[in-house]
């Protein structure tokens, strides 16, 4: 696996057979109890770090860790969960400590003129998650892990410091007592609820809240179809008509974003001018969220280009998070290239690891 900052164990621990592919022993049926919240601990950390690759990795070093410790857990003293929660929580404290926050463009520089060039971000950018690894087959667990995943509430997050970010998250958006986050953060009642204090007003000061009223995702769905029909059809007076008036576009890893459906228009106009008109598109859901990978035509097929997470609200699509990352795209398992008789539909889940920026190399003076 690559080293991404993330301390990497050993393929197994001597003497065990415990890989860190199960991070769990199978001898005693330790395994059986805690890999159903796998799910949710992967949600957590991603929370808490914002990248999913690095989300991986920590969840493996917290099973890891809680085999070994698994003697020392009393279950008289806090539940399983609990007691997992406060390993993962060391695990993502640790890995916090220097690092950079993973923010998303339109929380971290001015509003950008949609015609001007294109700048390239010399940070690290908060990483779409894709639903799949949540379990789409098992609403009840996904509904828990889902729980605070929206784009916007992530990067919002990511502008609180680790011990604010970790009592906001495990008081409001998974409903831990003051006591079992003082326990997973190892720290008192009354400093939970002063990190906790802090967080919500700097939430509130972003607008970013955990719990939203959304249309359902039948319904978000539906936008989306119209809106990847009309992208197809490289019709912008079509994708126009389909936003809000305050809609935003943001496109990591370029630091450029804008407010505004004339230059939402403006801005798709010259992508179709630089890039074609073209295109393939293959439906995704990140975050809870509806969006698609966009292939556009290279040769005698399409090359994958972008991967773009969409906001939906009643009265139309108010979020486009444009993403052009290989380590995102592999996080989809999206292949690289498509033929061009590709059927719509979702992508392969053996696969290797939308079309708004121009095609790479491509720029504005």
């Amino acid at each position: 696996m690559e080293d991404r900052g993330v301390p990497q164990q050993p393929g197994a621990e001597p003497g065990t057979g415990v890989t860190t592919t199960l991070g769990v022993g199978r001898s005693d049926g330790f395994d059986l109890r805690v890999e159903p919240y796998r799910r949710e601990l992967l949600a957590y950390c991603y929370r808490m770090l914002g990248s999913v690759h690095d989300a991986e990795d920590l969840v493996q070093d917290t099973y890891l860790r809680a085999w070994r410790a698994r003697e020392q857990y009393d279950e008289s003293r806090a539940s399983l969960r609990t007691w997992l929660y406060r390993i993962a929580t060391n695990v993502c404290l640790t890995a916090l400590q220097g690092r950079a926050r993973r923010p998303l463009p339109s929380g971290l520089v001015a509003e950008s003129d949609p015609l001007g060039p294109l700048v390239l971000g010399e940070v690290p950018w908060l990483e779409p998650l894709p639903d799949a690894l949540l379990g789409a087959d098992d609403p009840a667990d996904a509904a828990v892990a889902r729980a605070g995943l929206r784009l916007a509430f992530a990067s919002a997050l990511q502008h609180l410091s680790a011990r604010e970010r970790g009592a906001l998250v495990l008081r409001d958006v998974l409903a831990f007592s003051a006591a079992e986050a003082a326990e997973s953060l190892g720290t008192t009642v009354a400093a939970v609820n002063s990190a906790l204090q802090r967080a919500r007003a700097r939430m509130a000061e972003a607008g970013a809240q955990h719990e939203v009223d959304e249309p359902s995702a039948a319904e978000q769905r539906a936008w989306l179809d119209r809106y990847m029909a009309a992208f197809v059809q490289a019709d912008v007076e079509g994708l126009k008509a389909l936003l809000t008036e305050d809609v935003l576009m943001e496109m990591p890893p370029m630091v450029n974003w804008f407010r505004g459906r004339t230059g939402y228009g403006q801005f798709m106009d010259w992508v179709f001018d630089v890039a074609g008109t073209d295109w393939h598109l293959v439906p995704v859901t990140a975050n809870g969220q509806p969006g698609f990978a966009a292939y556009r035509r290279d040769g005698d097929g399409y090359a994958l280009h972008t991967l773009q997470v969409f906001t939906v609200r009643g009265d139309g699509i108010s979020r486009n998070s444009v993403f052009q990352d290989p380590d995102v795209f592999a996080s989809f398992r999206l292949p690289d290239r498509l033929d061009a008789d590709a059927p719509v539909s979702d992508p392969p889940a053996s696969a290797p690891g939308a079309g708004a920026l121009p095609p790479s190399g491509d720029g504005r003076a």
